[in-house]
């Protein structure tokens, strides 16, 4: 039963939004305090729940589509370990808890922008990614909400370019990492016609778009340090990451590349979790 649990709610991608949602809460400067443990806390809870509850819905959607992908067949639903009553009351119970957690904590933004982010992620990219190889970008802004709620949660205005420029990151980093996981299954997208971003016709090798986009993503990466939003002494540390991108991506290690882009968010906010306690 919890190994079924976690694969319902993609038990590490959902760690990962959570985890994505501290670093917002951490970026915010806390008038020279230590920001309150309950906050980074609730922010985590809250938008664990919400990814968790959002991932079961996502699978009770395409559930007919899972049965069908050698990656996602042994999901609950296509083998029948649960019921589609029972996946639709987890994800349920997972999302309305995750808004409440949200909105009891904050002022009501953080609870609106939860909202949001779970309309956008089922009810814009889950069902058009079926019809359009654009909703990789669509997609992308999914991973752009969970710091803007952590944020928002520890007191900061969503506008403020502090965490615009952290949300936006994040966005550029979800691209390169939806293009490598679809290079990766691409035969499972191609068996259920779901398109496949390619540019110039070409998917499997590193063309422009990937190279520009990679590029955009290591700048903006040093934004951060550059608006002191990362300060020593893990600043020096952090303008490295750039460095394995390139090195990567020149040998062609696409299954190397992946497990580093997605260690991104937890880099972020360990750098940023070090220097509020310096």
């Amino acid at each position: 039963m919890i190994r079924t649990l976690i694969t319902l709610f993609r038990l590490k991608l959902s760690l990962l939004n959570g985890i994505a949602a501290v670093a917002g809460c951490l970026l915010f400067p806390a008038a020279s305090r230590a920001l309150p443990a309950f906050t980074a806390i609730t922010a985590f809870t809250g938008v664990f729940l919400l990814a968790a509850g959002s991932s079961a819905f996502n699978q009770v959607i395409e559930r007919n589509l899972d049965s069908r992908m050698m990656r996602t067949r042994l999901r609950p639903l296509p083998t029948g370990a649960m019921s589609i009553t029972a996946a639709l009351f987890l994800a349920g119970s997972a999302v309305v808890s995750g808004l409440l957690v949200l909105v009891s904590a904050g002022d009501g933004k953080p609870g609106i922008c939860g909202a949001i982010a779970v309309v956008w992620y089922l009810g814009v990219y889950t069902p058009l990614k079926r019809y359009s190889s654009l909703t990789l970008l669509i997609g992308g802004l999914c991973g752009a909400f969970p710091p803007l709620i952590g944020w928002s949660l520890a007191g900061g205005h969503p506008g403020d370019f502090r965490i615009v420029i952290l949300a936006g990151l994040l966005f550029l980093w979800q691209v390169p990492h939806f293009w490598l996981f679809q290079r990766r299954h691409a035969e499972d997208y191609r068996r259920v016609g779901i398109p496949l971003f390619c540019v110039g016709g070409k998917l499997y090798g590193y063309n422009l778009f990937f190279w520009l986009w990679l590029g955009a993503l290591s700048v903006g990466a040093l934004l951060l340090p550059l608006f002191g939003l990362i300060g020593r002494p893990g600043a020096f540390w952090y303008m490295l990451f750039p460095v394995p991108l390139v090195f990567l991506s020149a040998f062609r290690s696409g299954r190397h590349l992946f497990s580093y882009i997605n260690c991104f968010p937890l880099l972020v906010t360990l750098l940023l979790m070090i220097q509020k306690r310096c």
